[in-house]
């Protein structure tokens, strides 16, 4: 082997692992992410979807889930692809429900001392 041909495929090699750690690894990093995002999609939610619709999900199925939008209680349904994010848990809007009620609750008692 000539060294001008040695040192191509010596440079091939370099671009293609390269190529590897700065875009193959981020980009599958970033999908594993999404997918368990939207795994853990659950009823109550605040999301988003990629078309910038905002509101709750009111129930959830094998690969659609139905938002809740308005005051007049539209719902739209949604495949679970088209979830940008989610906003709000469940679970810690009702626990920050249970402390705004906690902290009502104590001066409600320090008014009435």
């Amino acid at each position: 082997m000539s060294p001008d041909i040695l040192s191509l495929v010596i440079m091939i090699v370099v671009f293609i692992a390269a190529m590897y750690f700065f875009v193959f690894r981020p980009q599958k990093k970033q999908e594993r992410e999404a997918n368990e995002m939207r795994n853990s999609l659950g009823v109550g939610d605040e999301v988003t979807t990629i078309g910038g619709i905002i509101g709750r999900v009111v129930s959830i199925k094998d690969e659609t889930f139905v938002l809740e939008t308005t005051k007049e209680r539209t719902k739209i349904r949604f495949l679970r692809a088209a979830l940008k994010s989610i906003d709000v848990k469940a679970a810690d809007a009702t626990g920050v429900q249970k402390s705004n009620d906690k902290s009502e609750s104590d001066e409600k008692t320090e008014e009435s001392k």
